[in-house]
C-alpha cells in the first residue's frame, strides 16, 4: 500500500493562498442551523466581493451541474475528497491538476495495482447543517453521481466499480481497472460531498435550488435572472473566508460587464471580449488576467452526413479556413491556433499530422478528388450567445464560397442549439469545449472516443478507440502519451473537425484583489480570495 499526502500539507497551503436560466422568482434557501456563533456582524466586518457573470446557472445539484455558473455555485458551497494544488508560472497562479492535495480526505492509500483506494476522512468536519461529514455521506454522494444524467459518464470514466463505507471515517473505492485520471476526476465539483441526512429529509429535488455542503460559503440567495449571494461559513473547518459576502451579478451583455468593471461597480468580471482587453489594461485600477487555457473552438462536421462522410471533403474544409484572420480580426490576439484535437498545453499533446493552412487551391483540389468539383451546399447551425462564433461563421462562409461551397447559416438560441447538438443530427456547427482535467484521455474520451458522451458529430475510428482504451489503463506516462499521440495524429488526418483556436481565459479584476488562481475548469474559487480595504 502506498501512503500519500496528509492534511497538514493542505492546510498550510490553503492558509498561504488565502493571504496573498431565467427565473422570475428568487431561489432563497431556508437558513441552515448554525454550528456555533455565526453572526451577520462578523461577516459585515469583512470586505465584500461582487463579480459579473454572463449567465445565472441552471442547478445547484453537484451531480447535475454542467455550466460555468452552476459549477461556480457548487464549488463555493461544497468540498470534495481531494483538491488540486496550485503552482506559479510566469508570475501567475495556476492550478496543477496533477498535484492532488487532501481535502475532506486527510489521507489515502492505494493498492499495489492501483485498483483499490482507501480514504481516511478528516476528523471533526461538519456540514453547514451541523451534521457530521461521514463515510455514509460519501457513499451517498457517489451513488447520486452514478445515477445522474450529467455525471454518470464521468463516473464511468473514473472507472469506479464500488464505493463502500468501511467505518464512519473510512471509505474504500474499488476501480474496474487502474486509472491514471481517477484522483484528478475525484477533485471535480461533480464529486462534491452532500449532506445525506439533509437531502433525505428535504426530498429529492432539494438540491436543485439549495446547497447542502460543508464548503466555505453559505448560499443566501439564488435568482438565475439577477444574482446569487453567498455569505461566509464562519465555522468552516479550514477557517472562515476573508470575504464577508460574495455577490454574482448576472449580466448577459458582455459590453455591460466591461462597463461595470471599468467604472468600479463590480470587483471582477469574466468572459471579457478580446477586443476590450487593451482598453481595460489602460485602467490602472484593474488587472486583466489572460491565461492560455485548454478551452478550444472547433468547426465540427458530421461524419455520418453527406458530403462530410467523405474524408477528403473534411480535409478541404480545413484548407479553406482563414486561420490568421480568425486569430487577429476576431480574437485580437487573445487566442492561439489549434493544431490538434487536444489543446497544446495538455500533457501528451502533439501536432503530428497537422498540415492544414489557408490554401484555397488545395481545398479545390481535394473537392475535385472527392467528386465535388462544382462544390455543394450544406446547412450550418450557429448557436447564439458568443460574438466570436458569429464572426467566425461569416468569415468561413465567405471563404467557402470561393471554392464553390455554399454554407447556409441557421441561427438557434443557445439552449435550443445544445439540445439539437445532443441529437447528433446536425450537419455542421461550431462548438467549444473545456477539459476540466488537463489530460488527453479525459479530453478524447468525451469528444473522440466512439462511445464518448459528447461525440456529437459521430466520429468513429476503431484504431482511435483501441489506442484510447490502451492508454486509459497504461500506468507509464511516457507510454500513455505515445498512445494518445498516435490517436491525435489519426484524428487530425481524418479531420472530423476543422481546428479553429484555443481561447485565452480572460478575467478582469480590481487591483485590490489577491489570491486569484486560474483553473482548467475556468471556475473561480472564492475561498482563497481577499480584498484590500
Amino acid at each position: 500500500m502506498k501512503r500519500v499526502k496528509l492534511l497538514s500539507t493542505f492546510i498550510a497551503f490553503s492558509i498561504m493562498l488565502a493571504g496573498c436560466a431565467t427565473s422570475a422568482n428568487p431561489q432563497t434557501p431556508a437558513a441552515s442551523p448554525a454550528v456555533s456563533g455565526t453572526t451577520e456582524e462578523t461577516a459585515a466586518a469583512k470586505p465584500f466581493l461582487t463579480v459579473a457573470y454572463s449567465e445565472g446557472g441552471t442547478t445547484l445539484d453537484p451531480a447535475e451541474a454542467n455550466d460555468l455558473t452552476s459549477d461556480t455555485l457548487v464549488l463555493a458551497a461544497y468540498d470534495q475528497l481531494v483538491t488540486y494544488g496550485v503552482k506559479t508560472e510566469n508570475g501567475a497562479n495556476i492550478a496543477n491538476t496533477e498535484d492532488i492535495q487532501p481535502m475532506l480526505a486527510e489521507s489515502w492509500e492505494a493498492s499495489s495495482d492501483n485498483t483499490v483506494y482507501t480514504f481516511k476522512l478528516t476528523p471533526g468536519v461538519k456540514f453547514q447543517s451541523g451534521n457530521p461529514v461521514d463515510a455514509a455521506s460519501v457513499v451517498y454522494s457517489f451513488d447520486r453521481v452514478a445515477k445522474s444524467s450529467s455525471g454518470s459518464f464521468l463516473y464511468g470514466m473514473a472507472a469506479i466499480k464500488t464505493v463502500t463505507a468501511v467505518d464512519d471515517a473510512t471509505v474504500e473505492i474499488t476501480l474496474t481497472n487502474a486509472n491514471h485520471n481517477f484522483l484528478q476526476i475525484l477533485a471535480m465539483y461533480t464529486f462534491s460531498i452532500v449532506d445525506q441526512k439533509t437531502v433525505e429529509a428535504q426530498g429529492a429535488d432539494y438540491l436543485k435550488t439549495h446547497a447542502a455542503g460543508s464548503g466555505p460559503f453559505k448560499l443566501e440567495k439564488w435568482d438565475p435572472a439577477t444574482e446569487a449571494v453567498f455569505t461566509p461559513n464562519e465555522d468552516y473547518w479550514q477557517g472562515a473566508a476573508k470575504l464577508g459576502k460574495v455577490t454574482l451579478k448576472f449580466t448577459k451583455e458582455a459590453s455591460n460587464r466591461v462597463l461595470l468593471l471599468d467604472k468600479g461597480d463590480v470587483d471582477m468580471a469574466i468572459e471579457i471580449p478580446p477586443k476590450d482587453v487593451s482598453s481595460l489594461k489602460s485602467n490602472t485600477a484593474l488587472t486583466v488576467a489572460s491565461n492560455a487555457s485548454n478551452r478550444i473552438l472547433y468547426f465540427a462536421m458530421n461524419s455520418k452526413v453527406k458530403p462530410f462522410d467523405n474524408e477528403k471533403v473534411r480535409q478541404a474544409i480545413n484548407y479553406a479556413i482563414p486561420y490568421d484572420e480568425l486569430l487577429s480580426g476576431v480574437m485580437y490576439g487573445q487566442a492561439n491556433q489549434m493544431k490538434s484535437a487536444v489543446a497544446s498545453n495538455t500533457p501528451g499533446f502533439t501536432d503530428a499530422g497537422y498540415v492544414y493552412e489557408h490554401n484555397l487551391d488545395k481545398a479545390k483540389e481535394l473537392l475535385k478528388e472527392a467528386g465535388y468539383e462544382n462544390g455543394f451546399k450544406f446547412d450550418f447551425t450557429l448557436g447564439s450567445g458568443f460574438d466570436d462564433w458569429e464572426d467566425d461563421a461569416v468569415l468561413i462562409q465567405a471563404e467557402l464560397a470561393k471554392i464553390g461551397v455554399t454554407m447556409n447559416i441557421n441561427k438557434l438560441a443557445r439552449a435550443q442549439f445544445l439540445e439539437q447538438q445532443k441529437t447528433k443530427n446536425l450537419t455542421a456547427y461550431i462548438s467549444k469545449w473545456t477539459s476540466f482535467v488537463n489530460d488527453p484521455g479525459y479530453h478524447l474520451g468525451f469528444l473522440m472516443y466512439g462511445k464518448g458522451s459528447s461525440n456529437y458529430n459521430n466520429y468513429q475510428n476503431a484504431e482511435v478507440d483501441k489506442l484510447w482504451e490502451q492508454a486509459n489503463t497504461e500506468t507509464d506516462q511516457a507510454k500513455r502519451n505515445e498512445l494518445y499521440q498516435q490517436a491525435q495524429e489519426i484524428i487530425t488526418t481524418e479531420a472530423p473537425w476543422a481546428y479553429l483556436y484555443e481561447y485565452n481565459r480572460i478575467v478582469g479584476m480590481s487591483n485590490k484583489i489577491s489570491g486569484y488562481a486560474f483553473y482548467p475548469d475556468e471556475v473561480i474559487r472564492f475561498y482563497p480570495l481577499s480584498v484590500k480595504e
